[in-house]
């Protein structure tokens, strides 16, 4: 298992991640709280695909006491968007709603340049704008959402990440990270520019929601954000979905059969899913229906128990079903289609109507930002 923030490999085992990255289980209590604090449930949480955190219950006291926090999570566009890059902003939204806070969209377009030395900077820039639109799609509040280009926004947040860069040794970025003497000086630098944003709200605590593989930031962040005057991040850490062929990962991008795109059209959506989706039934129908089939294994049912089926009842049923051997694996493949089918549908209809220029430059949020320097 290798687990960082450019690259997951392996069988990922989260409990060992919480051990390794010095971070806390979401337990049954840490759930009720926030259940408590929002006066609503949600999915990804009542089934642990949100798993991990730093500081949650420290946000949720502050919140109580009515102190309020702020929202911070980003994406690295160096392609299309897949169903695994989108759901995590789809929670974020549920945050943004409940706690009815400002939330910043950091898009990685110069760290891209540096990790994917392949890609030109017309690519890294075409890509920025259609993730932006898919991010967009999502319904943020206009007004109290702000999502920047590094390369276009730096100059208003450069002189923070300067006071965010001299105080991080390579000692400790190459601790943190695994940087060699064969990696780019851009990237050693970066997380400067990464850090940067948990601090946009000095008097405020960040809340990064965001899969676990980004924790190493926050860890350095939490080391210096006093000194800066601002407050440690808090975090809340997501699993990856996992890719079709069914290992315990997460979705490549550079595999366009391990996926499910935002572009994709039904029709390739049922051929993955039917071709590619890796299955826990049975070797023929016969068999299936004497023996039955593992829904913790298949594929179709890790995403139906994701996110796709947020009914536990009617989730139940098909779990139920499939072991049982009266649910086939084709008919369980045929749920799971029709499910992300009629959310791209629903998706891509919002991105048609989406207002980007509002959530960089002309919404509340997004003019106060770029009228000021962040100091």
């Amino acid at each position: 298992m290798e687990v960082n923030p450019w690259e997951v490999k392996g069988d990922v085992d989260y409990n060992k991640l919480i051990k390794e990255f010095g971070t806390k289980k979401i337990t049954d209590e840490l759930y009720k709280q926030i259940i408590d604090a929002t006066g609503e449930d949600n999915v990804m949480l009542r089934r642990k695909f949100f798993f991990s955190h730093r500081d949650l219950d420290l946000v949720l006291k502050e919140h109580k006491q009515g102190k309020k926090f702020f929202l911070y999570t980003g994406r690295g566009p160096s392609g299309p968007m897949h169903i695994g890059h989108i759901i995590p902003f789809v929670f974020t939204k549920w945050l943004q709603d409940m706690f009815d806070v400002n939330l910043y969209i950091q898009i990685t377009d110069d760290e891209k340049l540096f990790v994917k030395r392949d890609k030109t900077k017309d690519e890294i820039d075409k890509w920025s704008y259609e993730n932006i639109k898919d991010i967009a799609a999502i319904g943020f509040n206009p007004d109290k959402t702000f999502i920047f280009r590094d390369s276009e926004y730096i100059k208003n947040m450069y002189p923070l990440i300067i006071e965010v860069a001299r105080r991080v040794t390579f000692s400790t970025a190459k601790a943190v990270f695994g940087f060699t003497n064969e990696t780019n000086i851009g990237l050693i630098f970066y997380p400067a520019i990464q850090i940067a944003p948990t601090l946009f709200e000095k008097n405020k605590r960040a809340l990064i929601p965001s899969a676990i593989d980004q924790d190493p930031y926050w860890r350095i962040q939490r080391d210096l954000a006093e000194k800066l005057g601002g407050k440690k991040a808090a975090a809340i850490h997501s699993k990856f979905i996992p890719p079709l062929a069914g290992v315990n990962g997460k979705m490549s991008s550079s595999d366009p059969n391990s996926a499910i795109w935002l572009t994709d059209d039904e029709k390739t959506v049922r051929k993955k899913i039917m071709k590619y989706a890796f299955s826990g039934g049975q070797p023929t129908v016969e068999e299936h229906r004497k023996l039955g089939g593992n829904p913790d294994v298949d594929v179709s049912f890790q995403w139906l128990n994701i996110f796709f089926e947020p009914d536990d009842k009617k989730l139940g049923k098909i779990r139920d079903d499939y072991k049982s051997g009266k649910l086939l694996t084709g008919e369980l493949k045929q749920i799971t289609v029709d499910k992300i089918n009629e959310f791209l549908m629903k998706h891509r209809k919002k991105r048609e109507k989406a207002d980007i220029k509002r959530y960089m430059y002309s919404g509340k949020l997004a003019e106060r930002m770029w009228n000021k320097l962040i100091e």
